[in-house]
């Protein structure tokens, strides 16, 4: 399976849904960074509030000793839940609508494994979230802070990030919110719409909007090795990601040259900037030293509550979809979404003259 990222750090992602571990790989992380296990903890359960995923779970088995990075490869093993296994063995046949069991099934010749979805399943963000979380101390010791939030559920939007001014205390003060909005009132909109939509026995779909301060102008590549080429190849490395855009993205197609162009100018401190940002902080695929933003949007939750055909196989026969344990996976996806911009980051950041000085 393609689940190796390499471009200059390099992250492999194993393990399946209901197997008993999951993990990852990082290699070529600088050596002697300290990392903080406290600080990755509490970043791991921002992916899953209410679900331990700490210090009894997560077993560092190389790479990390006294708290600093020691340049050999950063392995983690993630326990998995223990707990009743549901019954997953007419998938072969009749796949779930929405889900990757058909394809692949067809891919792996009926060799993968389906339960809970196997190495398909959302449960995998969970060692991408720590990969991310280590890249992001390293970031952040220079300066550079990423922070997401949950843009759009279901059509009710919560306050962009200002693409111009965002800074870092606006990000860290998102992240430390049990739910991940800008505006409160609109957090307790989508709450509202996502309990109706669970009691309906529905799911719901939303944006993930995440913004980058700090990144020095100069980093990144033009054609195929640009930031927004690594930002966007990892976020299509979570399951459920529809679509991604930069800086004003589609909304750039209904404007005209003047509005879209960004115009620079010299600040107080002789830094070259622009008076928009509808570029989302990246020209050519290298950072042009303003704010990045990037979106990701996500599908509703492809398994529902309700009894719904499947596919004529073998046989006719409707099945019962498992139950979701949520019917909304947007605001845990938040963490996966700053997860993958600090790998893309630090990656390109490696190449950076200043980075080990």
């Amino acid at each position: 399976m393609a689940s190796i990222w390499n471009n200059r750090i390099s992250v492999s992602i194993f393990g399946e849904a209901q197997g008993p571990a999951i993990g990852v790989t990082v290699d070529n992380l600088p050596p002697g960074e300290y990392i903080e296990a406290e600080k990755l903890h509490r970043f791991m359960e921002r992916r899953c509030p209410g679900v331990h995923e700490g210090k009894d779970f997560i077993q560092v088995m190389s790479g990390i000793m006294k708290d600093r990075t020691t340049g050999s490869p950063l392995c983690a093993f993630i326990q998995n839940p223990k707990g009743e296994v549901p019954d997953f063995s007419r998938l072969d046949r009749l796949p779930r609508p929405g889900n990757a069991d058909y394809t692949g099934t067809l891919r792996y010749k009926g060799f993968n494994d389906i339960r809970g979805g196997g190495h398909f399943s959302d449960r995998l963000t969970a060692p991408l979230c720590f990969a991310g979380a280590v890249c992001g101390q390293i970031l952040e010791r220079r300066g550079i802070y990423t922070g997401a939030h949950a843009l759009e559920i279901h059509g009710i939007r919560d306050s962009e990030f200002d693409y111009v001014k965002v800074t870092k205390d606006d990000l860290v003060a998102v992240r430390q919110r049990s739910f991940p909005v800008i505006d409160f009132d609109k957090g307790t909109e989508m709450l509202s719409d996502i309990r109706a939509a669970a009691e309906g026995g529905e799911s719901l779909g939303g944006i993930v909007e995440c913004a980058a301060v700090n990144v020095p102008a100069g980093i990144g590549s033009p054609i195929f090795d640009g930031i927004e080429n690594s930002i966007a190849q990892l976020l299509f490395g979570i399951p459920g990601v529809r679509g991604v855009e930069f800086g004003a993205g589609f909304r750039t197609a209904e404007m005209v040259g003047s509005q879209s162009n960004d115009e620079f100018y010299v600040d107080d401190h002789g830094y070259l900037r622009t008076l928009t940002n509808h570029h989302g902080g990246i020209l050519g695929g290298i950072s042009s030293g303003m704010p990045i933003i990037v979106r990701a949007a996500f599908k509703p939750t492809p398994t529902l509550r309700s009894v719904k055909e499947t596919g004529k196989l073998m046989e006719s026969e409707k099945l019962e979809a498992e139950i979701s344990a949520e019917c909304c996976i947007v605001p845990r996806m938040v963490p996966c979404v700053e997860a993958v911009v600090n790998i893309a980051l630090l990656s390109h950041m490696l190449d950076y003259p200043h980075f080990n000085s």
